[in-house]
């Protein structure tokens, strides 16, 4: 069991606390926190996968990996083993 398999899920109102890759597309969430280690983390961060940062998941490719996201008013496109490194609440985010 890896790190992201025991998060734990909660529905008060700041909703669903899951990972990136499993919001379904078209949808929209928001950053709770990014888990991710090293480089990797810190390129997430500059890219605006910040806590509290709204995404809005666009579209996944035909084979459904990568995934097209919009955070901050640009898109960028993640593998799944990428999103799944980014923790999101699936409640409470502005229509």
């Amino acid at each position: 069991m890896n790190q992201h398999d025991h998060l734990q899920k909660s529905s008060d109102s700041s909703g669903t606390v899951t990972t990136l890759d499993k919001v379904p597309a078209p949808g929209k969430c928001r950053v709770v926190a990014v888990p991710a280690r090293g480089p990797f983390r810190t390129r997430l961060l500059a890219m605006g996968f910040v806590p509290g940062a709204g995404i809005e998941v666009l579209r996944a490719a035909p084979l459904g990996d990568p995934v097209e996201y919009r955070v901050k008013g640009y898109c960028i496109s993640l593998r799944k083993e990428e999103a799944r490194l980014i923790s999101v609440s699936t409640g409470g985010v502005d229509p």
